[in-house]
């Protein structure tokens, strides 16, 4: 059940087959030359509606930003600050749960380690403010490897390369423009540099070359039946506060 796109009584009615919802996050962020700047927040939602074909699920209109920090200075990405991003993601979650939802999953497109951490930060504190709720944080890449590792060539693969192009390809094929070669950033960890694209140039984390369109169907089919056992098992989670 997409929320966009249901009524009123619809979403009455849907509280009676559900009380799970999912809320997909991403980026407006380069994506190399040659995938869209919204590509990680469309593969989520397209992804969300998939699972939600397979088993009653609500999910969310999608959230377009995020804080990206090593894109920040290639053309076209948006990043919005942690604070921001927590403070919106705390407010959904009780706007959701006021209307009568309980089991909160909150996925994310774009896997930035600061972006999600500000994630999994206000999802602990909505833990705690709302006994009744569960909630799960993961990101499109934690799904990967929950259950579609497998279909991997490239063992470094994040952004941008084979499995973001090959989703890309399956969804949106008129949003792919030409082809980008293999890449990974080379920043000087641990120290911290203001020109970020400089050690980083195209974009790209992994092998674009290596995707395709059947490849990008067989990871959505994946990472949706991942979506639909998360969403099961968190229905039946039970904790046991006193531990």
């Amino acid at each position: 059940m997409l929320i966009a796109e249901i009524t009123m009584p619809e979403f009455e009615e849907g509280l009676n087959l559900t009380r799970t919802i999912i809320l997909p996050f991403g980026s407006v962020e380069e994506h190399g030359p040659h995938l869209p700047l919204g590509t990680d927040t469309m593969q989520m939602y397209e992804i969300a509606k998939l699972a939600a074909k397979k088993r009653p699920l609500f999910v969310a209109p999608p959230i377009f930003y995020g804080l990206c920090r090593s894109t920040a200075k290639h053309p076209g990405t948006i990043s919005i600050s942690g604070e921001s991003l927590k403070a919106l993601a705390l407010d959904l979650l009780h706007a959701y749960f006021a209307q009568g939802l309980r089991n909160f999953l909150i996925l994310s497109g774009h896997a930035g380690g600061t972006h999600l951490a500000y994630l999994l930060d206000a999802g602990e504190i909505f833990l705690k403010q709302r006994k009744e709720a569960r909630i799960a944080v993961a990101s499109i890449l934690d799904l990967l490897q929950m259950g579609a590792q497998d279909l991997l060539e490239t063992p470094k693969d994040s952004h941008a390369g084979e499995f973001e192009t090959s989703l890309i390809k399956y969804f949106f094929p008129d949003l792919v423009k030409g082809e980008a070669p293999e890449e990974y950033p080379n920043f000087p960890k641990p120290i911290l540099v203001r020109n970020k694209r400089k050690f980083w140039p195209g974009g790209v984390w992994g092998d674009p070359t290596k995707a395709s369109k059947e490849k990008g169907h067989l990871f959505a089919e994946r990472l949706a039946t991942v979506i639909v056992r998360l969403a099961n098992k968190i229905e039946n989670f039970e904790e046991d506060e006193d531990a």
